[in-house]
């Protein structure tokens, strides 16, 4: 790899304007733009959080958007960034933008950029991305390394999204929601499962499939990809691709909780054998392979998060530092480093406990991501009951999985049900949150988010634990129902 020179930017990235610089994936940009040298503006929606700790690192930042935010900058920006699903093309600052023969270009073509003379670590799947990511940050770090990042989701202890860091090691998810995966160069590459999501942009399920294979195809020789064989659309990627990545010397490692089905046992590295699942996170017993290893042998991996789909995810990040580490790779630091990770935002996030009950907060959007928290949740909440509090996310996504998230949502005691969080969609009609409760026994759904919480509050007792899931503002609902909680005690 090429000697990477930390404070160097091209031409047309030394002065950004991000619309929508506040989101988790361009907030992560800004961070690592001026902290290469750059200089940045932007504008969002709303202050906030993130928006805070961008001014505080130099960036200018715009509430509201205004076609006179471009000259937040002396001498205007060279570039405007965008994102496809966020930002709709009639925004007035990508209007005046190319009024002006401003070029405007999308988040990851930035962040390919950003990734150039590096080493990758990428994580794909439709689901898991966030978690594996930010545990594959945490132990490199263990193991003594700087990597750069650009995670999703805020890793608790450091309380970022994104990092530039001093090693050679670039470690960032690779969004497959819009194809954008495909812009980044890949030298390791995680692939945690496959399952239809994101119809509406790909409109079938076979394309949304395919651009799986075509990122798997773009890793470059002497790469690996890392591959869960638990995950049947995995399963069928790896025996589509195997043949091909060994031509191009790409190394095919397999790893999952029942690697002995797995239709290719000569590529599983790692076996999850056992696991037992606390509150707090959990334990498992794993069997590691050659070439991961010298000789066939067992270690103990403890997770911080509930779940076997996390125990999954944190054998992957295993998995994942040691291929990015190579030969300097030292597995037991590697697990180390999981078991000292303290999690991500919105990732199964306790957020407090009052009256004897408990709340967290998850980011689950998809059917199978809400089944495998609440089974999470079921081994966390010992006698008490699961109660989920959930807000589907996109009008498309509802129409479409209505029945499975029903199916998901049956997994808990007590289902309570809110209307779409539409984010970039508009409206259609006959589509509610009511598509899912229609389904189940018992449900309620609570169109109006200002009665959301004395529902919940009316339907809990001492012992249970509460799930607000979605990928929306729902979460700003767990902070009010720990309020509404305590006021009843």
């Amino acid at each position: 790899m090429a000697d990477i020179d930390p404070t160097a930017l091209p031409a047309h990235l030394q002065r950004v304007h991000m619309v929508g610089i506040g989101g988790a994936g361009m907030s992560g940009l800004a961070r690592i733009l001026l902290a290469r040298g750059g200089q940045v503006s932007g504008s969002d929606a709303k202050d906030g959080r993130g928006v805070l700790a961008l001014r505080t690192r130099g960036a200018v930042v715009t509430i509201g958007h205004d076609p006179a935010a471009l000259d937040s900058l002396p001498g205007g920006p060279t570039v405007v960034v965008s994102t496809r699903a966020a930002i709709p093309d009639s925004n007035p600052e990508l209007v005046e933008a190319r009024r002006r023969g401003i070029d405007v270009i999308m988040r990851p073509q930035v962040l390919a950029t950003l990734m150039d003379g590096y080493s990758t670590l990428l994580v794909a799947g439709t689901h898991g991305k966030t978690s594996t990511t930010s545990m594959a940050v945490a132990a490199l770090q263990h193991c003594g390394a700087d990597p750069s990042f650009a995670v999703g989701g805020e890793l608790n202890e450091s309380g970022t999204n994104a990092h530039h860091g001093s090693g050679g090691v670039f470690v960032a998810e690779a969004d497959e929601s819009d194809g954008s995966l495909l812009e980044y160069p890949a030298s390791v590459v995680v692939i945690t499962n496959i399952e239809a999501d994101h119809l509406d942009f790909f409109g079938s399920e076979q394309a949304y499939v395919e651009v799986f294979d075509r990122f798997v195809a773009g890793v470059a020789p002497g790469g690996t990809v890392i591959a869960c064989v638990d995950d049947p659309g995995v399963r069928a990627l790896i025996e589509r691709s195997a043949g091909v990545l060994a031509e191009h010397g790409v190394a095919l490692w397999g790893y999952g909780h029942h690697a002995a089905d797995a239709p290719r046992p000569d590529y599983v590295v790692a076996e999850l054998l056992e696991f037992t699942g606390r509150a707090d996170g959990g334990t498992g017993r794993v069997r590691v392979h050659p070439p991961l290893v010298g000789e066939t042998t067992e270690l103990t991996l403890t997770t911080p998060m509930p779940g076997v789909h996390m125990a999954l995810n944190a054998l992957a990040a295993v998995l994942a530092g040691a291929a990015a580490l190579g030969a300097q790779a030292d597995l037991s630091r590697l697990v180390e480093g999981i078991a000292e990770f303290s999690g991500v935002r919105r990732r199964f996030e306790y957020r407090g406990s009052a009256g004897g009950v408990r709340v967290y907060d998850d980011y689950a959007h998809h059917p199978t991501e809400v089944r495998a928290v609440l089974s999470a949740a079921r081994a966390a909440a010992g006698e008490g009951r699961v109660v989920a509090v959930f807000q589907p996310h996109l009008y498309s996504r509802t129409q479409e999985f209505a029945d499975d998230f029903a199916e998901a949502l049956g997994l808990a005691d007590i289902a309570v049900v809110a209307d779409v969080f539409g984010a970039r969609e508009d409206p259609m009609p006959g589509v509610s949150g009511r598509l899912i409760t229609e389904q189940m026994d018992g449900a309620r759904f609570v169109p109006d988010l200002s009665a959301l919480v004395p529902t919940v509050v009316s339907l809990v007792a001492p012992g249970d634990i509460v799930l607000t899931l979605g990928a929306g503002d729902i979460t700003m609902q767990g902070p009010e129902i720990l309020a509404a909680l305590g006021e009843r005690a």
